[in-house]
């Protein structure tokens, strides 16, 4: 009989499959009590000006502590090796910026659409973005127009933006706004995964 022992640091296929195969369906899942929870149909104009049959309302999901938890976890697998600083857009980028700190132990910056004219007057509070790896965060992306204009007004401040991780990308992979500014998408869901 043939011997399933394999040499150290040989890999088993048998088990790799099975693991892959236990990430997909955790993906599966979480995609299916996201799209149960936060998907609604009917006629909604969208932040980018757009009509949409469909909405997400991100907040079903943001204001879970549950199923938050669950997207931090799998979401932080998704974090570009180097980021120093986790920028989370307001408003909805903010709790799942604050879930991933919580998640990995990264520092987090709360990033406003535009810098208020009282107390501190910035745009971003928190950590410092400075001279710093900064993984921009927001929770749905459709055109990816109000990430682009914060991207640009972080680069403006210092902050060394090349990516954004999204929860859910309406987009299907189309991303000229941010393209054009040479910043990366990272999508944990896609609309089409949300059913």
């Amino acid at each position: 009989m043939a011997s399933l022992q394999k040499a150290p640091g040989e890999c088993h296929s048998d088990f790799m499959s099975a693991a892959d195969s236990s990430v997909n369906l955790a993906h599966r899942e979480l995609a299916r009590l996201i799209g149960e929870r936060c998907r609604l149909t009917g006629t909604f104009t969208l932040r980018s000006g757009q009509e949409s049959s469909t909405y997400f309302d991100k907040y079903m999901f943001e204001a879970d502590p549950g199923l938050l938890a669950q997207v931090a976890e799998h979401a932080a697998g998704l974090i570009p090796e180097g980021t120093e600083i986790l920028a989370g857009l307001e408003l909805g980028g903010v709790p799942v910026a604050t879930a991933l700190s919580l998640a990995t132990g990264l520092p987090v910056a709360f990033v406003r659409k535009e810098a208020k004219a009282y107390g501190t007057a910035q745009l971003a509070e928190g950590a410092q973005l400075a001279g710093r790896r900064t993984l921009v965060i927001e929770d749905v992306i459709t055109t990816g127009g109000q990430v682009a204009s914060s991207t640009a007004d972080l680069r403006a401040r210092g902050a060394l933006v090349d990516a954004v991780l999204c929860i859910i990308d309406r987009s299907s992979g189309n991303h000229p706004q941010l393209d054009a500014i040479g910043c990366r998408v990272i999508s944990l869901l896609t609309e089409e995964e949300l059913g």
